[in-house]
């Protein structure tokens, strides 16, 4: 049986964007180089491990509630770092709510995990508990994901990985959707040359929060300013394609994500 999870950080994860672009962020607001970072909904927590590689100062905290992800993240993530660069990691089964030791430049909770959320007491409450964890010039990194197609009931879409005996499918799907609620319930699943498949490998179910909704309960709790950054799109210009940048609107699209900065 392949392993989900190492399926999962194959497919859907790239630590070293998210790093870039935690620096970006940061340098926008701060004009320095952030060093400490908490992961909040770590999982493999593939993100911390890549932060502390990528600079001798950096320290990470990965927070998780699932004691299976983190220790798969211990024998094939922090297994690979060097004995100095596992000791700037810490690793913390809780929940995200819960205070932690130290503050940081940076929270991030990325892929979508605050949707975990599905009532707006909670989410006030995540975030108030969130600002706190943050120094006086920290910032906190979301990333959501809209538009139309991602309420559409049975939505597929298929991505081929690799290549040949090793290569495989990811799919994601969208099973249900309320309009009432927003609630939304979706999946991913894998399947391979063999024809062997791990159906509903995952399965969320989230509330599809909206960003002007959120950046109000960012600014209800106490944070000072929030940014919105949208995925460039310019075919002329190599260098910028694919980045990110501030945006006060955005093209409806039937599918999207951003990322939203929220500014202690």
């Amino acid at each position: 049986m392949a392993d989900k999870l190492a399926l999962y950080e194959t497919s859907v994860q790239m630590p070293d964007h998210e790093v870039a672009f935690f620096e970006q962020a940061y340098r926008d607001v701060r004009q320095r180089k952030p060093l400490s970072l908490c992961e909040d909904f770590c999982g493999t927590f593939a993100v911390s491990c890549q932060w502390v590689r990528s600079n001798e100062n950096r320290t990470a905290i990965g927070i998780d509630t699932c004691e299976t992800t983190l220790q798969w993240g211990r024998a094939h993530n922090l297994s690979r770092l060097s004995d100095e660069q596992q000791k700037r990691i810490t690793l913390l089964q809780q929940d995200v709510r819960n205070a932690i030791s130290q503050r940081v430049d940076i929270l991030a909770a990325q892929n979508f995990s605050f949707y975990f959320f599905r009532t707006r007491g909670e989410l006030i409450d995540y975030f108030r508990k969130a600002i706190t964890k943050l120094t006086d010039d920290g910032i906190m990194v979301i990333d959501m994901m809209g538009g139309a197609e991602c309420r559409i009931e049975g939505l597929s879409h298929t991505q081929s990985i690799g290549e040949g005996k090793d290569g495989f499918k990811y799919q994601w799907k969208q099973v249900s959707y309320n309009p009432i609620t927003s609630d939304a319930c979706c999946s991913i699943s894998f399947s391979f040359p063999d024809g062997s498949r791990i159906r509903d490998a995952f399965v969320y179910h989230w509330r599809l929060w909206g960003i002007a909704e959120v950046r109000e309960i960012l600014a209800e709790v106490g944070f000072s300013e929030t940014h919105v950054y949208w995925a460039i799109d310019d075919e002329f210009d190599s260098d910028r394609d694919g980045g990110w940048e501030r945006r006060h609107s955005a093209p409806s699209d039937a599918s999207w994500t951003c990322y939203l900065v929220a500014v202690r």
